[in-house]
């Protein structure tokens, strides 16, 4: 049987992933509600930005239109979806995808895709027409999980505006 370059690539990241992290490692991918605070006591390095803040993780939880979807590796966060839904006078429910991040040791193991996937089929329930996310054209990785998902890249490109409403 012959392979391809990235066949065989794919076949070693699952053998690292193994090796690395063990074949009888289960993962969970859960959506969170307000009573699941208690699931942020252990994070896996560099899955969020900043530390966790227990009183943001109580605020985030208690808002019904904030979501989150994790994924669990023996008892730790090690990858998240966060999202909005909301509502417009003129359009029905959408979901914007805030976030998505995965420790940096459990990339390439197709975490971000299935806690994604968790995060759609969520808002379908939900009854979200759409869900959209935003990122840099030069994050690759990001671009990859998107296209993965069965997103679509909508041109022309879009420019993002930061307001800085509190100064230092």
């Amino acid at each position: 049987m012959t392979y391809r370059h990235r066949d065989c690539q794919a076949i070693l990241a699952i053998v690292r992933a193994t090796a690395d992290h063990g074949a009888s490692m289960a993962l969970e991918f859960k959506i969170l509600t307000a009573a699941d605070e208690a699931a942020f006591g252990r994070v896996a390095p560099g899955v969020f930005d900043e530390p966790v803040d227990p009183a943001l993780v109580r605020a985030f939880l208690a808002e019904p239109h904030h979501h989150i979807a994790l994924a669990i590796e023996d008892g730790e966060i090690v990858g998240f979806v966060s999202a909005v839904d909301y509502i417009h006078p003129d359009k029905p429910r959408e979901l914007w995808i805030n976030e998505v991040g995965v420790a940096p040791a459990h990339h390439r193991r197709g975490i971000g895709r299935q806690v994604l996937d968790a995060m759609l089929k969520h808002a379908q329930k939900l009854g979200c027409r759409e869900a959209w996310v935003l990122t840099d054209r030069d994050n690759k990785a990001a671009m990859r999980l998107y296209a993965s998902a069965e997103g679509v890249e909508r041109v022309p490109d879009t420019v993002m505006f930061t307001f800085h409403l509190m100064r230092e």
